[in-house]
């Protein structure tokens, strides 16, 4: 037996048990990939000689890493090699430009990055304007488009001796900083701790995707998102196969291809890839071996989940609800519930406690709107270098997470908008969800978002932007303001609509409302 299985870790979080499982099922497989797997053993080898070779670049504990890689194994062996030595992950957006990713390297102070050969050139320029030295790793074979001193990955790999021992960090100590989108300004690094990665752990069984553990779980959000990090913790920590879906444009085929010839047991993906999915014909005749799926990062409409429904019958759906800060998942819907409650994320998982609240923190009564905040140990510490973000975040002891729901009679929670799309018209809330929901059920619509534009008289205006179900049929838009007219108070219906051909979306799949909101704002400037 090798001398760094000898005495396995005692220790809970994802560095401990990826030795674990390299001890206890050494053969079994970590990572599948592109038709190519990962042992246990293989995985913690490769991990633990990655660590060694960073620590022998100057990484060290507590140092920060850039983490710039696509959806592939080198990913995963990047993160928790940095984390085995106590080090810090900081996985960012392939899809960065230089300047977005100087920021992150500036702000975070990262004393490395790993990068795939295809982004090295960005990475050297980086380098090159940060006045500090900044070591490199590349993913592929010419690593000098980083710039100079950087180095191959698997040369580092190859050149070093497994490190030995346990991971040099405590629970609580920190582990990631995943900063957000910053659809509101710069970036804000949120820190996460061990302990919030093994909450994640928990949340993951409870919501009842990964206990399963003689399944293999799919991994298609993009892994420096924490949907794609908060996807991989459990299948990790409880020793689950974990098969990575490479990175590109998302072709639902594809992913069925995949799921078939994978057996996948459980995926999860955003609401818009559901519809693209149930969308495919022949579905029912696909030998699938899926145990659940279950979505999330969006809201779903009604439609896509009955889509679901109907497309996967017998098969649990499970909405999975949250956001980074938070480490991510805080509330739960069970598959039994998915069709009875629709349109609700379920009730906070154990270890969350919410409340929800006014703008004064009074807990708002049962039916009424409010802001859902958070406390818990999947919370994070707080955000990096940005005192006053985290102390606007944590105002009155709880963290606040901007998302405005309701909770029904039986304490099911329904988002009704991110208190920063909230529309305020005449002096009445609208929120967008509300309407949004409304706008899909049109036969005509596939799928739709709204938005707040200025109003000489109203202050703000509802606007809507909708993508048709036909391009050769769309709908007009006083088909769409006359099905609001229908089902909605008047002041609550679009006064604009523009039929376009998609939506602008970010890494995660998620709409992005800023660029739509511009224009919207500049039409109304007209």
């Amino acid at each position: 037996m090798p001398e760094q299985f000898s005495h396995p870790s005692t220790g809970l979080n994802w560095v401990d048990q990826l030795s674990r499982h390299a001890f206890m099922q050494a053969d079994g497989v970590a990572l599948r990939y592109k038709g190519n797997t990962t042992t246990w053993a293989g995985l913690d080898d490769r991990v633990r000689r990655l660590a060694a070779g960073l620590a022998d670049v100057g990484v060290n504990k507590g140092d920060r890493v850039i983490i710039l890689i696509t959806n592939r194994p080198e990913f995963v062996e990047a993160v928790i090699a940095v984390n085995r030595l106590g080090a810090v992950a900081v996985p960012i957006n392939f899809r960065l430009v230089a300047s977005e990713v100087a920021f992150l390297a500036h702000d975070s102070g990262s004393a490395a990055i790993i990068v795939e050969q295809d982004l090295a050139a960005l990475v050297a320029s980086v380098r090159a304007d940060a006045g500090r030295e900044i070591a490199s790793i590349v993913v592929g074979d010419n690593p000098a488009q980083a710039g100079p001193g950087s180095i191959s990955f698997e040369s580092l790999i190859a050149d070093h001796e497994p490190l030995p021992g346990n991971g040099a960090a405590a629970d609580g100590e920190l582990a990631l900083i995943c900063y957000t989108s910053g659809t509101t300004g710069r970036p804000k690094g949120a820190m996460l701790t061990y302990t919030n990665l093994t909450m994640q752990t928990i949340s993951g069984v409870l919501a009842s995707t990964t206990v399963d553990t003689t399944g293999v779980r799919l991994i298609t959000p993009p892994l420096f998102h924490i949907a794609g990090v908060g996807g991989l913790l459990p299948s990790i920590t409880l020793g689950v196969t974990t098969a990575i879906m490479p990175t590109g444009a998302f072709d639902p085929d594809v992913l069925l291809d995949v799921l078939e010839s994978e057996q996948i047991t459980g995926v999860f993906l955003v609401p818009t890839q559901w519809q693209m999915v149930c969308e495919r014909p022949g579905i029912e005749n696909r030998k699938l071996a899926l145990k659940t799926i279950s979505w999330g990062a969006s809201p779903a409409t009604p439609a896509i989940l009955r889509a679901m429904d109907k497309a996967f019958p017998g098969v649990p759906n499970i909405c999975t609800f949250g956001q980074t800060e938070m480490s991510p998942v805080t509330t739960v819907l069970s598959g039994e519930d998915a069709i009875r409650k629709l349109g609700s994320v379920g009730k906070p998982v154990a270890g969350v406690s919410a409340r929800i609240v006014d703008a004064e923190m009074n807990d708002v009564p049962r039916g009424e709107i409010g802001e859902i905040v958070y406390r818990g140990p999947g919370t994070m510490i707080g955000y990096w270098n940005n005192p006053q973000a985290t102390e606007d975040a944590f105002r009155g002891g709880w963290f606040h997470s901007g998302d405005l729901v309701r909770e029904d009679e039986e304490g099911f929670i329904y988002v009704v908008d991110r208190l920063k799309d909230m529309i305020i018209s005449g002096g009445e809330n609208i929120y967008s969800a509300e309407v949004e929901n409304v706008i899909s059920d049109h036969p005509k619509v596939r799928e739709v978002a709204l938005v707040g534009a200025p109003h000489p008289r109203w202050v703000e205006t509802p606007v809507a932007f909708v993508v048709a179900n036909d391009e050769q049929d769309p709908p007009t838009a006083e088909e769409i303001i006359d099905f609001c007219q229908t089902h909605l108070a008047s002041y609550k219906k679009p006064t604009r609509v523009h039929i376009v051909e998609v939506l602008p979306r970010n890494a995660s799949g998620k709409i992005l409302k800023g660029p739509l909101r511009d224009q919207a704002k500049q039409e109304s400037s007209v």
